[in-house]
């Protein structure tokens, strides 16, 4: 027997070990007993105001919907290394998507294989009947992914399986017929995201297909039909297709649209993981596009696998999203040890009349921040200009108004003595990009030095900036959110400071600089 096939049969054996420990079977119900370990968050690099797992490996957002004054965030999971692992669906709570509640592990792999992504719904009409009118169900519905199966070479490895629960979310029960959609024959057969399709009074499953989307049907949850494929010959290819996402929006006008989010890995626009979003008709049956663009929701590197909360208040009305603030080309190696990977700040969508989709920081992250310091407008040079008295936060938000004009040029860098991160907006170029190639460390892996390019029309204006800065990461809304850059970094020091450099000069007006409070102060 070769080595790796030795190599292959140790993992299965481990994997199956794994299993058989932590996991249980068929539908009992799955209950973690062990509350989550209170630790430190005061690691660094540790995330002050983002979400990120108590300890070791997480990857993508899953199961995000709203139920009883509560925003439920489960998450790709493994508990046992900070590397990718055997998944699991982590769990978190929150009454306002900024302060989170860290809850037991929600599901575990089974006999069916790992617990790959998925989301969840609020069964309010009981279609499933796992729960009573009076006490609706929750149903969790994700990808099982048979490790098993993969190492013997054969196809059919991913299904679809549910599991349900009847207390708030706090215990999981999977659907003793499990899996209640099988494999027609395809790899890539996963992430399914679910939505009440009201028109139809039926449930839509959009399910990543290896290199497009199939949609299927369901009256309770548990049987499914296809209805179409979409995507075979638009949009970015570069990679496998992930993580789908189908939603209704109305635009600034007053038109109802339908808008997918799909992830791509690679293939994305600095060449590793990203989201791409498509804007167009659905009819319960068919998803119709307005056109071919390609369009991706964010241009920085570390935004992916995003999607949206389901079952939010109609008198709330927003479209929240929240992204994995990684990237697979390296997600494994970064520089953390007690934990890995940390989700996005949450935003809320926006869509234009012309179909752009806009990226707005959701306004409960306002009772986190300290009274602004404000800043008299002020002039930039072609020398360095320093923003005075602004002494920046480990933790930190701001945000301002200009007018570039005649300039061509503006470079803003946030730094400290050694290490600098960098937003250039160069208009004889055409290109708006962000400079991470001497931000801390980088040497992990090759590409994280990369420039960052996002090319922009001839009639681009640099309007307004807002900038969250986190331990480990900046998200940047240009232009109130129609272009945004999330980069992850890892300074050896804190930036301390804010510069610009422009070849004109440029006004920079209403500077508003806020500290950001922890949200993990109270946890030791």
């Amino acid at each position: 027997m070769k080595i790796e096939n030795y190599l292959n049969l140790l993992t299965i054996i481990i994997i199956t070990l794994m299993w058989s420990c932590n996991s249980q079977i068929g539908n009992k119900e799955i209950s973690n007993q062990n509350q989550a370990k209170t630790i430190s968050y005061q690691q660094k690099y540790r995330p002050q105001y983002h979400y990120s797992p108590p300890e070791n490996w997480m990857n993508d957002p899953n199961g995000m919907f709203y139920f009883d004054g509560e925003y439920h965030l489960f998450y790709q999971h493994y508990p046992d290394s900070n590397v990718w692992g055997p998944m699991h669906w982590g769990h978190a709570i929150s009454k306002d998507m900024v302060n989170w509640e860290n809850l037991p592990i929600a599901l575990y792999p089974d006999e069916h294989g790992m617990i790959f992504s998925g989301s969840a719904v609020v069964d309010k009409n009981n279609t499933s009947g796992f729960g009573t009118e009076e006490n609706p169900p929750l149903v969790a519905i994700f990808t099982y992914h048979d490790m098993e199966k993969e190492k013997a070479g054969e196809i059919k490895y991913q299904t679809q399986g549910i599991a349900y629960s009847t207390d708030k979310g706090r215990t999981w029960t999977k659907y003793e017929n499990n899996p209640v959609l099988e494999n027609p024959g395809i790899k890539d057969f996963r992430d399914p995201k679910v939505s009440w399709y009201e028109a139809d009074q039926k449930w839509i499953m959009t399910l990543a297909v290896k290199d497009h989307i199939s949609f299927y049907s369901s009256p309770n949850l548990k049987d499914w039909t296809l209805e179409s494929d979409f995507g075979k010959t638009i949009g970015a290819h570069g990679g496998v297709w992930e993580c789908p996402d189908l939603f209704p929006m109305v635009d600034s006008e007053g038109n109802k649209k339908w808008v997918i989010l799909l992830s791509i890995n690679p293939g994305g626009p600095q060449g590793g993981s990203a989201t791409q979003y498509f804007v167009g008709d659905f009819n319960g049956k068919k998803f119709t596009p307005y056109d071919t663009e390609i369009r991706w929701i964010d241009y920085g590197a570390d935004n992916y696998a995003g999607v949206t909360w389901s079952d939010i208040p109609k008198e709330d009305g927003r479209r929240l999203f929240l992204g994995w603030m990684s990237n697979w080309q390296y997600a494994n190696i970064v520089p953390t040890y007690d934990w890995r990977s940390a989700m996005t700040i949450p935003r809320t969508f926006h869509l234009t009349a012309t179909n752009k989709l806009l990226q707005k920081p959701v306004k409960e992250l306002n009772n986190i921040m300290q009274s602004p310091q404000l800043i008299d407008d002020f002039s930039i040079s072609s020398e360095k200009t320093l923003v005075e008295n602004l002494e920046l936060a480990e933790t930190a938000h701001f945000i301002f108004n200009t007018d570039m004009g005649a300039s061509n040029k503006l470079e803003m860098s946030i730094e400290n003595d050694s290490e600098s991160f960098k937003l250039i907006v160069d208009l004889e170029s055409g290109i708006i990009a962000t400079d991470r190639s001497k931000s801390g460390l980088t040497d992990f892996h090759l590409d994280f030095t990369n420039l960052h390019e996002k090319k922009i029309d001839e009639d681009f204006n640099l309007n307004s900036l807002e900038v969250f800065v986190d331990a480990a990461s900046f998200e940047i809304f240009i232009n109130d959110g129609e272009l945004v850059f999330t980069e992850i970094v890892f300074p050896e020091n804190p930036y301390n400071r804010v510069a610009f450099t422009a070849n004109n000069n440029v006004q920079i007006q209403n500077f508003a600089y806020h500290t950001i409070s922890s949200i993990w102060q109270k946890v030791e």
